[in-house]
């Protein structure tokens, strides 16, 4: 087992990774930018070393920075949390090659899942259902034409190397599509320095549904059951829960047994997130691959009592899993939704500044996940999510009633946030009864 591991991550992450090392009787080093200097999650750890400006390409995203606080630390490991360097192939790559184990999967699963297109290719050998579609890459625009016409109109235009909603575009018509692949693709090009797209037929009013894994680094792979993150705007999530309601059970079951497939087949390890879209006759199909921890963790923590990231940093010791599929099940349900310093009434402008007063929810059920305190100043440099509500319950509308509960407690001063758009949508009769798609925020609101 480690003894020393560095935190290559800032807030709510750093500060669940500090608080899992902690139980574990292991240090911690943190890193931090110029604009977290003083944050009090900070004192938590053993040590911690400023990596550069508030800018996370002075700082979070630089690797020489960070290698070289992981040496000053004398670490054994570094585990990089969500977002910023956590899906950067390269990064784990040069964290092995400098003797220091990265918490995730190697950079070979990392670059065969992180490319769409390879991915597909994975699931297709896995037998893996997948939206039908190009090959592979298209090559011109003539070809995107004719690949629409095969799988039929609308069509989804897809980055292979995207995320976050980035390098995605509809296309109702052969018109569309043709000024369309030009947007995406140059999307495509600035956000990832990679022009690549392929295409899709659209799924019309799809659930997202996700299934979490762990493979451990001798052969052994399990889920630990689905989330519905069906709830999001403009492909950025707001509300997550598990077990996905309303799914059918050999559907539960058989979207699960595929996520393990698929992951066993990339050679992956470490914990893991396989996304599928479930359309209104409860087919699904492969989207992608999230190779890292998630921001919706803790639903699944909720319902399965299996702390992920202890689990993350056992396997990465080279620990053999303990937990059995058969033995992993789930009790009750679990909602989770993401506070951001948003203003919803203003096209979601972020709303940086200091929080003055600030009075959070408790109660049997309820956890808050966060960094931030009263007096603390929300940086405009960084994601908008300040915390994450969760709620668990023997039922999902025991759940419900709690979560509203507890957010009606919610007090944020100084700061726009969300709190206002999550409480209009778990009050929405779509939403109770469970038969939204991943538009269903967008046109409502």
């Amino acid at each position: 087992m480690f003894q020393r591991i560095l935190i290559a991550n800032r807030g709510e992450i750093a500060l669940r990774i500090i608080r899992a090392c902690r139980e574990m009787g292991i240090e911690t080093v943190a890193v931090f930018s110029e604009a977290d200097r003083g944050a009090h999650y900070l004192t938590l750890a053993n040590e911690a070393y400023c990596i550069g400006a508030p800018a996370s390409t002075e700082s979070y995203l630089r690797i020489d920075r960070i290698i070289s606080a992981a040496e000053l630390g004398n670490v054994q490991a570094i585990h990089p949390g969500y977002g910023f360097l956590a899906e950067n192939s390269h990064f784990a790559e040069v964290c092995r090659e400098s003797k220091i184990e990265f918490i995730g999967p190697p950079h070979e699963a990392m670059n065969k899942l992180g490319d769409k297109i390879s991915a597909k290719t994975i699931a297709k050998e896995s037998k893996v259902p997948l939206v039908p579609g190009s090959e592979g890459l298209i090559q011109s625009e003539e070809e995107a034409v004719r690949v629409a016409a095969e799988i039929g109109y609308p069509v989804l235009i897809k980055a292979t190397a995207g995320g976050g909603g980035k390098g995605i575009r509809p296309a109702m018509n052969e018109a569309t599509l043709r000024t369309e692949l030009k947007n995406a693709s140059a999307e495509a090009e600035k956000a990832f320095k990679n022009a690549g797209v392929y295409i899709e037929r659209y799924v019309d009013r799809p659930r997202h549904v996700e299934v979490q894994i762990l493979a451990d680094n001798h052969g052994n792979a399990v889920h630990l059951w689905e989330r519905d993150c069906t709830m999001q705007r403009k492909h950025q999530k707001l509300i997550e829960e598990s077990p996905a309601p309303n799914l059918p059970k050999e559907v539960r079951e058989e979207i699960c047994k595929a996520a393990v497939r698929l992951v066993k087949a990339a050679g992956y390890t470490n914990a893991g997130t396989c996304e599928f879209l479930v359309d209104s006759a409860f087919n699904f199909y492969f989207i992608e691959v999230n190779a890292r921890i998630q921001v919706e963790h803790p639903v699944t923590e909720q319902v399965t009592g299996i702390d992920l990231i202890k689990q993350q940093i056992k396997m990465a010791s080279g620990e053999k899993l303990e937990l059995k599929q058969k033995d992993i099940t789930t009790t009750g349900h679990a909602i989770e939704v993401r506070i951001n310093a948003e203003d919803p009434d203003d096209n979601f402008r972020g709303s940086p500044g200091t929080i003055t007063k600030l009075r959070v929810p408790g109660g049997n059920g309820v956890r808050w996940d966060s960094h931030v305190h009263e007096g603390y100043r929300v940086p405009p440099y960084y994601d908008s999510m300040i915390g994450k509500l969760i709620v668990h319950k023997a039922t999902r509308e025991e759940a419900i009633i709690t979560l509203r509960r507890a957010l009606s407690e919610f007090v944020v001063e100084g700061i726009k946030t969300t709190i206002p758009l999550l409480k209009k949508i778990i009050e929405h009769p779509t939403f109770q009864n469970a038969s939204g798609d991943t538009k269903f925020v967008e046109r409502t609101w």
